[in-house]
C-alpha cells in the first residue's frame, strides 16, 4: 500500500499558502484590491461590526480605493447600489470618484444617487473632509443641481424630510436658481427665507392649511410631515392607502397603534400591496427586511392576515434563489458568536435587531425551500446538526437555525463532518463571516478549510463551493479557484451570481467579473 503520510503532504503542497491573518487571528488567504473593495462595498453600512470599527471600515474602503482602476471603482459604486442595494458605501465610492476621476464621476453620479437620502449621503460624505476635500468642488455642485432641477416641485417637498443634512441645508449649500415663481417660492419656504406665499405649489399649501385644522382632506405627504398632528383613525388610514410599499412594511406596528386595521377594508387593502410581486420588485427589498417586519408583528395588534402576506412576500423576494435539480446541495450555515453582531453593524440608537446569524439561516432557509435535495448544517466550534420541515416557510425555518450554537468559529468542522460521513455532494454553499481560528494554521500554510475542501472535491468530481460572507472583511478560508466562489452581500442578487457560478457562465474572475462586465 502506498504511503498515507507521504502522499497527504505532497497534497497539502497543492493547497494554496494562506498569506495573512483575519481578525480572530487565524490565518486566511488575502483578497486582492478588487475583490477586497467590492466585498467592503457590499457589507459595510459604515457602522462598528463584531470585529471592526465604523473608522476602520472608511480608512480600509479609502485605501482600497485608491489602489484599483478609477473605472472599476465606479463599477463597484453601480454595484452596490443597484445589485448590492446599500446606501452609505455607494456614496462614498462616488465621492471618492469625484476626486480620481471627475468624468467618470460625473456619469456614475446619476446612477449611483437616485433619491434625496442618497443625495444627503453624499453631500454629507464631501463635507466631512474624509475623501480628500471638505468643500463640494465644482463638478459635484452642477451634479446636485442637476438633480434639484429634474425633481418636480411636489417630489422636491416630499423630499424634505429628513436631516444631517437636510434637504434644505444641500439648497443653501449648492444655491440653486429657480427656474420659475413656484420654485423660487418652495426654496425659501424650505430654508425658512422670504418667500411669496402665493406662488407655494398647491401641495405645499394644502399641508399649510391642514396643519391649521386638521379635518380637511389629507395633504399627499410623507407621514412623518404629519405625526405632531392628531389624526384619528381614518386619517390615518388614508396615510396607509397612500404609503409606499416600503413605507408600509417599515409601519405596520404604527398602522395597528393607530387604529388603521380596524378600519374596514384596510388589512385586506395593505395585505394585498405586501404580498404584490411587482411592488415587491420596485421597492427593491432585502429578504432580511422581510424577516424584520415579521419578528416586529408578532404579539403585536397587528392582524394574522398581515403576517400571512409577509409569509407570501417573503417567497416572491426570494424568487432568483437557484433551483438546482438532481444536485446535492449543502448550506454550512455559521451560527458562532461573532454572527450575533448586527447585520448593519451596530449605530447608537437605531441599531437592528436582525443579526448575521438570522440572514445566514435566512439565505439557508431559502435554498431549502428551493432544492429538494438539499440539506442543512450548522457549526460554531463544531457542527451542529438542526433538523426543520422542509414544506416550513422560509421565516419558519429561518428562525429555526438562527436558534442555533453561538460559541467559537471552526469553518473546516462542517466539512469534515460531510467527510467523515463521506457525504455526496454537488454543490457546498457556506453562510459565513470567514472569522475561523479554532482551526487556524501557521500564515504560509493552507487553511484546514481547503485542505477539507480539497478531500470532499475528490471524492465528488465537478463539485463547487460558494463562500458567501455577509462582513465587511478582505480575506476568505477558501481561496478562489475554478471550484471554489467567493461573493459578499445580503441581498438576493447574490443568488444571481451563485446561479452563474453553478451553470458556468462565470470566467476565472468569478464575482469581480461581474462587476466589470457593468456597462457605464
Amino acid at each position: 500500500m502506498a504511503n498515507k503520510n507521504l502522499f497527504q503532504s505532497i497534497v497539502g503542497k497543492l493547497l494554496p499558502k494562506t498569506d495573512t491573518v483575519n481578525e480572530a487571528g487565524g490565518n486566511a488567504y488575502a483578497f486582492g484590491p478588487e475583490h477586497a473593495l467590492a466585498q467592503l462595498a457590499v457589507t459595510g453600512c459604515l457602522n462598528a461590526t463584531f470585529y471592526a470599527s465604523a473608522e476602520t471600515q472608511l480608512m480600509d474602503i479609502v485605501a482600497l480605493a485608491s489602489k484599483v482602476d478609477p473605472k472599476f471603482l465606479a463599477k463597484v459604486a453601480i454595484y452596490a447600489r443597484e445589485q448590492g442595494l446599500m446606501k452609505d458605501m455607494p456614496a462614498v465610492l462616488v465621492a471618492i470618484l469625484s476626486v480620481r476621476d471627475p468624468a467618470l464621476f460625473a456619469v456614475t453620479f446619476d446612477r449611483v444617487i437616485d433619491n434625496a437620502k442618497m443625495l444627503r449621503t453624499f453631500v454629507q460624505v464631501m463635507r466631512s473632509g474624509q475623501v480628500g476635500r471638505k468643500s463640494l468642488g465644482t463638478r459635484p455642485k452642477k451634479k446636485i443641481l442637476g438633480w434639484l432641477e429634474k425633481q418636480s416641485d411636489d417630489q422636491l417637498f416630499r423630499s424634505s424630510v429628513g436631516d444631517a443634512p437636510s434637504l434644505a441645508d444641500v439648497v443653501k449649500m449648492v444655491h440653486p436658481k429657480p427656474a420659475s415663481p413656484t420654485r423660487r417660492a418652495l426654496f425659501g419656504y424650505l430654508i425658512g427665507k422670504d418667500h411669496v406665499a402665493a406662488d407655494l405649489p398647491s401641495l405645499v399649501t394644502h399641508f399649510e392649511s391642514f396643519k391649521k385644522d386638521a379635518s380637511g382632506e389629507l395633504p399627499d405627504v410623507p407621514f412623518q410631515l404629519l405625526t405632531s398632528l392628531s389624526l384619528g383613525p381614518a386619517q390615518w388610514a388614508q396615510i396607509a392607502q397612500n404609503a409606499s410599499w416600503q413605507t408600509t412594511r417599515m409601519n405596520l406596528n404604527t398602522f395597528a397603534r393607530h387604529g388603521v386595521f380596524d378600519v374596514p377594508g384596510m388589512t385586506e387593502l395593505v395585505a394585498a400591496r405586501l404580498r404584490d410581486p411587482k411592488a415587491i420588485a420596485k421597492a427593491r427589498v432585502f429578504p432580511y427586511q422581510l424577516l424584520v417586519a415579521y419578528l416586529a408583528t408578532r404579539g403585536t395588534r397587528v392582524p394574522a392576515a398581515i403576517a400571512e402576506a409577509l409569509h407570501d412576500a417573503m417567497e416572491h423576494a426570494t424568487h432568483n434563489v437557484p433551483s438546482l435539480e438532481g444536485k446535492k446541495v449543502w448550506v454550512l450555515v455559521d451560527v458562532s458568536g461573532s454572527m450575533s453582531s448586527p447585520i448593519t453593524g451596530h449605530r447608537q440608537g437605531a441599531t437592528t435587531a436582525v443579526r448575521c446569524v438570522d440572514v445566514a439561516s435566512l439565505f439557508a432557509a431559502t435554498i431549502l425551500r428551493r432544492n429538494a435535495n438539499a440539506e442543512v448544517l450548522c457549526f460554531d466550534t463544531a457542527p451542529r446538526p438542526v433538523q426543520v420541515e422542509r414544506r416550513d416557510s422560509v421565516m419558519t425555518n429561518a428562525r429555526v437555525l438562527a436558534a442555533v450554537g453561538g460559541g467559537g468559529t471552526n469553518t473546516s468542522s462542517a466539512l469534515a463532518q460531510l467527510n467523515a460521513q463521506r457525504a455526496e455532494a454537488d454543490l457546498v454553499i457556506y453562510v459565513s463571516d470567514n472569522e475561523s481560528w479554532i482551526d487556524a494554521g501557521r500564515v504560509g500554510t493552507h487553511t484546514a478549510t481547503m485542505a477539507e475542501w480539497n478531500r470532499l472535491a475528490a471524492r465528488n468530481p465537478g463539485a463547487k463551493l460558494v463562500c458567501i460572507d455577509l462582513t465587511p472583511h478582505a480575506h476568505t478560508q477558501a481561496k478562489d479557484r475554478e471550484d471554489i466562489l467567493n461573493v459578499g452581500g445580503f441581498s438576493d442578487k447574490v443568488f444571481d451570481v451563485i446561479s452563474a457560478f453553478v451553470s458556468g457562465g462565470l470566467d476565472s474572475g468569478r464575482w469581480v467579473s461581474v462587476i466589470d462586465a457593468i456597462t457605464i
